[in-house]
């Protein structure tokens, strides 16, 4: 396909942030620059890799030098620094973000660009793939419960369905890059986890207009044994309090009572695993960390928490989580020895994988 003029604006900006992921990046990119043609620019963000991550971030772009691919290194401050530098940069009406070791999925910008031209909304929510490379029988697609492939221009449809799916992840939500410069920069929190938890929801109340695509946009990698090296108390802690940072705004924007209702119920869910994960620490340091999480919980609710466990109880969905969350609450002593003993159990698996898994 034909280029696009260097100063013809881009209809789609796609951001990836990188931090050595050079096992990983070439694939991530290829997938994505065998989409692209001149209504596309790739940016991506180096953040201080000390492997080959950036040699091999310009390989790809020496070998497709018709394509607008743009590689800017800063030193490493973090994912939500390098995203931010990336909205910095971009120059598209819309943003598309890919994490570098994720795959774009087949005909993704074409399915992106027909609902761009035919709606013109102010974002574009995706089905998404829970992707497992070394266990493929585990792979799974995620839809959301939008009305597929129809403008949704009530803001509470818009939130309440967010929240009751609570797949946050920024990936699957391309919004048009006139959304994030409303928002103060640095648009993405500096030095925290789970940033796009604490600005999804954000960006979304500032949208009048959605339009779901039930298209399996991206594919996210699952590491067999990530969520071992990850836990710890900046884990625990960043988890739950990104949905704390939500609440003051929405407070100001004066959102929905069913809004508030179903961001509760997410608030509770968020809590509840954490709280679980809390069991793969030492036992001095999960408890310590649980007592903190607890107070963030609390404060993160717009209603007394008994007012919301009791409704989420009358909810099939939502109601076994009601009651664990109402165990910790309670301090029920059965609630903590069952999960130290099954997140120690699952503790033990997982680091026994790693004995086993083979090398790449």
């Amino acid at each position: 396909m034909k280029a696009a003029a260097p100063d013809s604006v881009p209809l789609l900006s796609i951001l990836v942030p990188a931090y050595n992921v050079d096992r990983y990046i070439t694939d991530c990119l290829e997938h994505i620059v065998a989409q692209m043609d001149g209504r596309h620019e790739l940016i991506v963000v180096d953040d201080g890799s000390s492997d080959q991550t950036v040699a091999r971030v310009r390989a790809v772009a020496a070998a497709w030098p018709r394509l607008a691919v743009t590689l800017i290194e800063q030193a490493n401050s973090g994912i939500a620094d390098a995203r931010n530098r990336a909205l910095l940069a971009a120059r598209g009406d819309y943003i598309l973000f890919v994490d570098s070791d994720d795959r774009l999925l087949p005909q993704s910008l074409e399915v992106l660009e027909r609902a761009i031209a035919r709606h013109q909304p102010d974002v574009i929510a995706t089905a998404l793939r829970m992707w497992h490379p070394h266990a493929p029988d585990k792979d799974r697609d995620v839809f959301m419960s939008y009305a597929p492939e129809q403008p949704i221009t009530c803001q509470d449809a818009i939130l309440t369905a967010f929240f009751n799916d609570r797949h946050m992840y920024v990936w699957c939500k391309v919004f048009k890059r006139e959304i994030y410069t409303q928002a103060a920069m640095p648009v993405f929190p500096s030095q925290r986890l789970f940033e796009d938890v604490a600005v999804v929801p954000l960006l979304l109340q500032r949208c009048r207009s959605l339009v779901y695509l039930p298209h399996v946009l991206l594919a996210y990698r699952q590491h067999p044994v990530s969520i071992t090296r990850a836990v710890s108390e900046k884990w625990c802690v960043d988890f739950v309090s990104a949905l704390a940072a939500v609440k003051p705004h929405f407070e100001r924007a004066g959102v929905s009572a069913a809004v508030q209702a179903r961001f509760d119920v997410a608030v509770c869910h968020f809590y509840l695993s954490t709280i679980k994960n809390t069991y793969q620490l030492p036992t001095a340091a999960g408890t310590l960390v649980r007592k903190k999480v607890h107070g963030i919980f609390l404060s993160s609710l717009f209603s007394p928490p008994q007012q919301v466990l009791s409704g989420m109880a009358r909810n099939l969905r939502d109601a076994r989580t009601a009651l664990q969350v109402q165990h910790i609450l309670d301090g029920n002593r059965w609630f903590h020895v069952r999960h130290s003993l099954v997140r120690k159990f699952k503790l033990w698996r997982r680091l026994r994988q790693t004995r086993v898994l083979p090398r790449r």
